[in-house]
């Protein structure tokens, strides 16, 4: 950077340090470590929530199911003065669909949105100036790591027939929204 500092302008630092219209939080999880008793400046060491007492929910994906972790979240960075307001851009889970010919039965996924976005809702009530969340995923999709597997979408679609359905998940968020 020392060979970038003839081209800073006086300034230039305090205005690039915040200046956005709005924060994006994404949440999935969260990981629990503990100290590297080894080298103890180092960071922790992951505890997989399968270790964790009392064993937790987890997703397809191995994560821990943890909806305080999205409130503690929203409180924490409602704390910096600058933040106006927060956009939850992601925030979702993937679970095995039950594909019963016309339904999709997602009873986990359903039960993961009621639980966070309760959380949402308890910090926006709280005086959190929550402008928006989006749900990862409005339809099951290609994931970069995974593929076409684990499934996140709020609707289900079948990858060979391009036949959208959409899962109890889904049609719980519907009537979520509706009730506004």
């Amino acid at each position: 950077i020392r060979k970038m500092e003839k081209y800073i302008l006086d300034g230039d630092m305090k205005r690039v340090e915040f200046d956005f219209d709005f924060y994006g939080l994404q949440n999935y999880s969260r990981m629990v470590t503990k100290a590297n008793g080894i080298i103890p400046w180092m960071a922790g060491n992951p505890i997989a929530p399968k270790n964790l007492k009392p064993r937790p929910a987890i997703t397809e994906m191995k994560w821990e199911v943890h909806p305080e972790g999205i409130y503690d979240m929203l409180k924490y960075f409602d704390k910096y003065e600058k933040i106006d307001k927060i956009i939850v851009t992601e925030n979702g889970a993937a679970f095995p669909d039950v594909v019963d010919g016309d339904f999709v039965h997602d009873k986990q996924r359903k039960k993961f949105y009621q639980d966070y976005l309760r959380q949402v809702l308890c910090a926006k009530r709280e005086g959190v100036n929550v402008a928006g969340y989006f749900a990862w995923s409005l339809l099951d999709n290609f994931e970069w790591a995974e593929g076409y597997h684990p499934r996140f979408g709020l609707v289900h679609v079948d990858f060979e027939t391009q036949k959208r359905t959409i899962k109890d998940s889904g049609l719980w968020f519907k009537e979520f929204l509706s009730k506004g």
